[in-house]
């Protein structure tokens, strides 16, 4: 009987193993293979061994981007983080009426494509004909040059990706919250407890797992930002907000050096991976 499950769970999950090994396992070890090479996207395809990797950390132009990668990323998480916890923490509340239809509203912005996001966002902070501009001019203010600013650029492509993905963490903490036992919070009101020590002492400890969860997949999304800011910014003004997959794309299509992109793919990836993997191993501290 037990190998007689065994066997539909394989057969139920095959097609989605068949697509991970097609569209992730074998792309991967593709990667890995080409970031030896310096494959150009034609002919030429010699091995070189470990010379991109060698250029690449020479490569001052990597340095900087990876710093303005890194940034994007502490500034995007927390906000993203903050604003769905409260959208949650809001969308739970018992005082709140038209619970569904707002929380659809919020949600909405991750069904839209990230092309769609950042073109959106464009026009509302387009310099001549934008929204933001024509209502700093119309409060007597001078308009903000938002593609020239290297600063006002990278403040719209955090509130474009902080717009776009806060709907869907916020289904993920309204699940958490929802699962919480509410004899919890009755019995810290019978102990005098107020909102506010509910939400530190009951809430967000409760929301640990979630927590993780929303922070290491946050930390991804952020690193793998690319098509709001190509359609926001193009990278822009300079490379000021050009973020390590746009450089990995200009590299490899733009410019034909797809074993110099592999390697920087690469590398890119043992970021990501020790970044999760400490991220688990501090959770997993705290609980012991």
């Amino acid at each position: 009987m037990k190998k007689r499950y065994q066997k539909w769970a394989f057969i139920f999950t095959l097609p989605n193993i068949i697509l991970f090994i097609l569209f992730f396992a074998i792309p991967a070890i593709l990667g890995i293979a080409l970031s030896f090479t310096n494959y150009n996207g034609f002919k030429m395809m010699d091995f070189i061994g470990l010379k991109n990797y060698i250029d690449l950390f020479n490569d001052e132009k990597f340095y900087r981007i990876l710093f303005q990668t890194i940034l994007y990323v502490i500034c995007v998480v927390p906000l993203i983080y903050v604003s769905s916890l409260l959208t949650a923490l809001l969308f739970t509340s018992k005082h709140l009426v038209f619970k569904s239809m707002t929380r659809v509203l919020v949600y909405m912005p991750t069904l839209f494509s990230t092309v769609m996001v950042g073109l959106t966002w464009r026009w509302i902070f387009g310099e001549k004909f934008g929204l933001v501009n024509h209502i700093i001019v119309s409060m007597g203010y001078e308009p903000i040059s938002w593609s020239i600013n290297p600063q006002a650029a990278f403040i719209t492509t955090l509130v474009a990706f902080v717009w776009a993905s806060t709907g869907f963490f916020m289904l993920i903490f309204i699940g958490g919250i929802e699962n919480i036992d509410p004899l919890l919070y009755e019995a810290a009101t019978i102990d005098g407890a107020n909102s506010i020590n509910k939400l530190f002492y009951i809430t967000i400890p409760q929301l640990k797992p979630i927590t993780l969860l929303v922070i290491v997949l946050n930390t991804i999304n952020a690193f793998k930002v690319f098509a709001v800011v190509v359609s926001l910014t193009n990278g822009g003004p300079g490379y000021k907000t050009t973020y390590m997959i746009q450089y990995i794309y200009q590299t490899g299509f733009e410019r034909s050096k797809i074993g110099y992109a592999s390697a920087v793919s690469m590398v890119m990836f043992v970021i990501l991976l020790i970044l999760s993997l400490v991220q688990f191993k501090i959770n997993n501290r705290k609980e012991g």
